[in-house]
């Protein structure tokens, strides 16, 4: 994550991982979920943190999920069930069930199938909120399988050319094994930015870089400028630009990209696109392959340290002390983390205070 998204230590209250995920998990119980889907849930959000992916984790989305189910948007207990179903595949509505619940089980049957035929593939309707990609497709590789996670998103991106939001943040995640260095995981939106980081933006008061967002006629701002933009109304999701920002920096691709996941998750799913029906509604769409289906396991680990290591050995830019691959950053976060807690933004502390007073839950993270 970009430096400008990160709490400055000398503001920021580190919070250790054993307390958090308690509270995290009371303050579920209260939502009225079942004791599993508890501490499920409360392990996507923490791993977020702990792998330095604020924008997904207690920080921001728990909040969010906790006036979803006040207001009923999200199913506190979702009759979710396979529609369709093959040896390979499977269609499953969610029934408005919270994504960091539904999506993982979703994931186990796909891991399931993966097991018995080489491959599995899920999708799921009458979504909500996933949380981090990643931690989705991360779960196929204790079962040496490489693992996929897609989410069609409500509309908050311009198109190419186009003044209107019409696709979601849309985000791509993969995650394979190694042998002895991390896994490789890539998770990223289809957009320049993901919409949460313009809510960390504002909360530490910083600038939004140049083809971020556009204004409101969809002309990119390609010029560094504080929140709110001429045309971005203060929504953490609005106005925000397809990766490349303009056709001539190829906008072109993450538009593409972007429309990839909304067939994949929405339309293959059978209960619409991020468009349509709009929010609070996701599709998404998870797959795991199984690598021994492919090619011998151990080959492919001892292969894959292999490119990392050809990755990682690139002479740096100037300016720039060593080339990084996709997880390895979030695996030194986690050694960190685990060691020396959290860093979190006075403002969560302070909502974390009122909403455990507000349940009537002890506080103890600090």
């Amino acid at each position: 994550m970009l430096e400008r998204f990160k709490v400055p230590e000398d503001i920021a209250v580190r919070v250790k991982e054993a307390p958090l995920r308690e509270t995290v998990t009371s303050v579920f119980k209260k939502m009225g979920l079942p004791d599993e889907d508890c501490e499920l849930a409360t392990d996507v959000l923490v791993t977020a943190d702990m792998r330095g992916v604020e924008t997904h984790g207690v920080s921001n989305m728990l909040r969010s999920y906790v006036n979803g189910y006040n207001d009923g948007t999200l199913n506190r207990r979702p009759n979710w069930r396979i529609v369709r179903e093959t040896p390979a595949t499977a269609n499953i509505d969610s029934d408005r069930g919270l994504g960091v619940i539904v999506v993982p089980k979703a994931m186990e049957i796909a891991i399931e199938k993966a097991r018995n035929v080489g491959v599995g593939m899920v999708t799921i309707s009458n979504g909500r909120h996933l949380g981090m990609a990643s931690y989705h497709a991360m779960m196929a590789l204790e079962h040496d399988m490489i693992g996929t996670c897609m989410t069609s998103c409500p509309p908050s991106v311009l198109p190419t050319f186009g003044a209107e939001p019409r696709l979601g943040t849309n985000p791509i995640a993969l995650a394979a094994p190694a042998d002895k260095e991390p896994p490789f995981v890539f998770d990223a939106a289809t957009s320049t930015v993901a919409g949460n980081k313009l809510g960390l933006a504002r909360r530490l008061e910083q600038n939004l870089m140049a083809g971020w967002v556009g204004d409101a006629e969809g002309t990119p701002i390609m010029e560094e400028v504080p929140p709110p933009v001429p045309g971005y109304e203060g929504r953490a999701t609005s106005f925000l630009l397809p990766v490349g920002s303009t056709r001539e920096l190829g906008s072109h691709k993450g538009y593409g990209f972007a429309c990839i996941v909304d067939i994949l998750g929405g339309v293959l799913s059978g209960g619409g696109y991020g468009f349509s029906p709009g929010r609070p509604n996701f599709g998404h769409y998870v797959a795991a392959y199984s690598i021994e289906a492919f090619m011998d396991t151990k080959q492919f680990k001892r292969t894959m340290d292999e490119w990392i290591h050809m990755l990682e050995s690139t002479k740096p830019a100037k300016g720039h002390d060593r080339v990084l691959y996709p997880g390895r950053p979030e695996a030194e976060s986690e050694i960190d983390r685990r060691a020396n807690g959290i860093p979190f933004h006075p403002e969560v502390i302070e909502w974390f205070r009122d909403i455990c007073g507000e349940l009537d839950i002890p506080y103890i993270l600090t």
